[in-house]
């Protein structure tokens, strides 16, 4: 990531405008939780023990393909901090299709990992305002919405005061070595923790 991460609360968002996000394909997502708290859980002996909060945004991950049937989850990771995850948008005949026989390479474009918002709960006023700036149904970005919002809605219920940061990082992943560098990240993320970017923040 580059500097402006530490910034991020007044980074604009930069997603790649040249893709709609409701097309399929894979996504690498990371999703941070409100000011870096470590609120997700505690690594130990490079073993990632999660708190009840971590417990429920595990448990919430694992259900998104139950509330958004064209979704297919890849590998993923609850980390003290944040989420990763890979998230893969199906074709409309929803049938999970392996990473090397699935991924392709997508237009030729500079593509790093990039900052979209996740927009706060709308109130009865501004319904209108903001079904005018949500996410399209069926994108990326109404998915991560969504699993954002279910998560704070149970955890505040323990836990009044936890948040997630105001924007995710997407990366679109363009081809079979990138999906398979990104899978080794995760898988080996909680190992490598001291050394991540996201440590201590």
């Amino acid at each position: 990531m580059n500097d402006k991460f530490k910034d991020k609360y007044r980074i604009p968002t930069a997603r790649a405008v040249w893709w709609d996000y409701r097309h399929t394909g894979l996504y690498f997502v990371t999703i941070c939780t409100y000011g870096m708290e470590s609120c997700l859980g505690k690594i130990e002996n490079n073993e990632m023990h999660l708190s009840e909060t971590g417990k429920i945004a595990e448990t919430c991950w694992i259900e998104i393909p139950d509330h958004f049937p064209f979704v297919k989850l890849h590998a993923w990771i609850i980390m003290p901090n944040h989420v990763h995850g890979i998230i893969e948008i199906l074709p409309n005949e929803r049938v999970g299709i392996l990473p090397d026989e699935r991924v392709e390479i997508l237009p030729d474009a500079h593509v790093e990992t990039l900052y979209a918002t996740s927009l706060p709960p709308a109130h009865p006023a501004k319904n209108q305002k903001m079904a005018s700036i949500s996410p399209p149904k069926g994108s990326l970005g109404s998915i991560i919405r969504s699993y954002k919002s279910v998560v704070s809605g149970q955890v505040h219920i323990l836990h009044p005061q936890f948040g997630w940061q105001e924007r995710y990082y997407d990366n679109i992943i363009k081809d079979v070595p990138a999906y398979q560098r990104i899978e080794t990240y995760i898988r080996n993320n909680v190992r490598n923790w001291e050394n991540d970017i996201l440590f201590g923040k």
